[in-house]
């Protein structure tokens, strides 16, 4: 069994994760976008490469980071938010032009599994329980190039393809009771968490490698679906912050995100349900 992966993108998740596999055993190739970076990646045992994608043309060095390695991990989110929330000027700065550049090169190399890092935002606002066989109608720009990126990589039959959508990302610097403590006339108090710690993402994706299970989508979120209100509201108390207020006048709607499938086939428990 080839024991190395390449991870493109050693950021809030990836560089955990390469830890977690460097621990396992693993010989890791990982990116990083900033120069500063590479010598934290270099003492936590991962060969670095410096690697910042743009949607024109594909850096030199990373046939060199793929090279040897049997699966590309894609951990890399869209950078799609804040002020760049919905793109004009998609064109310029598509996730989906990025990662399409980089297809002939997985192509051409030592690549046979890709896993993407994809997101529940693929759902966009369906007011429903949600399993992987519910139509993703996205919303969002992100909602819209991760699930474009997802047909493309599953459709290419050069190397076999999970997806992983993760839920709300929680865990260390990504503190639930910060999210919307003090925050006032907040929407959709009924509507139910959908969430999941980057420890369960990690084990997850172990899970996956161990059994070697492609070409399938799962959803990821934690099955613990307590309501806005409740939850947030408990998490601010818990850390003497001031509570959200909640709209109550406007009806609530939020979709349930289920995880049975990766429960199952994976025979997957999460370790941190509580959140």
């Amino acid at each position: 069994m080839m024991k190395q992966i390449s991870i493109l993108g050693c950021g809030w998740l990836g560089l955990p994760l390469a830890q977690a596999l460097v621990k396992k055993g693993f010989t890791i190739k990982g990116s990083t976008t900033s120069v500063d970076k590479l010598s934290i990646l270099e003492k936590a045992g991962i060969q670095a490469f410096q690697l910042a994608l743009d949607s024109e043309s594909v850096p030199d060095t990373f046939r060199n980071f793929l090279a040897g390695s049997e699966t590309l991990i894609i951990a890399i989110p869209p950078k799609l938010r804040g002020k760049n929330k919905d793109y004009s000027d998609a064109h310029n700065n598509s996730f989906v032009k990025k990662i399409n550049n980089l297809l002939p090169f997985i192509q051409q190399s030592t690549i046979e599994n890709v896993l993407f890092i994809s997101s529940t935002a693929v759902y966009g606002e369906a007011n429903a329980v949600i399993d992987e066989n519910t139509i993703a109608i996205p919303v969002t720009e992100s909602g819209k190039q991760l699930l474009e990126i997802e047909h493309m990589l599953l459709a290419n039959s050069d190397f076999k393809t999970t997806i992983l959508r993760f839920g709300g990302l929680i865990g260390p610097d990504r503190n639930p009771a910060r999210f919307l403590a003090g925050k006032e006339n907040v929407p959709n108090p009924e509507a139910p968490i959908n969430l999941i710690h980057m420890e369960d993402c990690i084990g997850i994706i172990l899970k996956i490698l161990e059994t070697n299970t492609w070409n399938i989508t799962f959803n990821a979120v934690t099955p613990f679906h307590p309501s806005r209100k409740e939850y947030y509201t408990q998490k601010a108390l818990e850390q003497n912050l001031v509570p959200p207020s909640f709209n109550q006048e406007k009806i609530s709607v939020g979709k349930t995100i289920l995880s049975d499938t990766l429960i199952q086939k994976l025979n997957y428990t999460f370790t941190k349900t509580d959140l």
